[in-house]
């Protein structure tokens, strides 16, 4: 087997953290902030048939953010960065868990809830889901610049 070089500018590409950043908001900005929303506006989709579509979306989404997750601590790791860039791996790792563990159970068993005819309770789970994605927008934005500038 022979070996085949990588050329610098590609590996140096590749162990900057910011693709894995922004490939990760198109996720979210594209699933949580622009596909769900819209989803909901559609006369011929029921609201539980919505809620539905969302609870297996999300859990996908979930699962892929959880690769990103770990390919941007891998990254992160290897580029030499990771003394100033961990705090904001760190926090967004808060994010993803309290999201898969906490927040994504407890709104699909408020969408079961709905599919069997019933009506949850009032929940602030959609507001905090909401807030987190903001906040992981924003730290994945700013962790990604700061990644394109250079400074470690």
């Amino acid at each position: 087997m022979h070996y085949i070089p990588v050329p610098r500018r590609i590996r140096n590409a590749l162990l900057n953290p910011a693709w894995i950043c922004f490939l990760w908001v198109g996720m979210t900005a594209g699933i949580s902030m622009l596909a769900t929303p819209v989803r909901f506006t559609a006369e011929s989709i029921t609201r539980p048939v919505a809620l539905d579509v969302g609870r297996v979306v999300f859990a996908a989404l979930n699962k892929a953010e959880l690769l990103a997750l770990v390919s941007l601590l891998i990254v992160v790791r290897l580029s030499g960065r990771s003394r100033v860039l961990w705090a904001f791996c760190g926090a967004l790792t808060l994010i993803v868990v309290a999201q898969g563990a906490w927040l994504i159970p407890e709104l699909a068993a408020r969408t079961d809830v709905i599919l069997a005819g019933g009506e949850p309770p009032p929940s602030g789970a959609h507001a905090i889901y909401s807030t987190l994605e903001v906040a992981k927008v924003a730290l994945l934005m700013f962790l990604g610049f700061r990644s394109l500038a250079g400074r470690n």
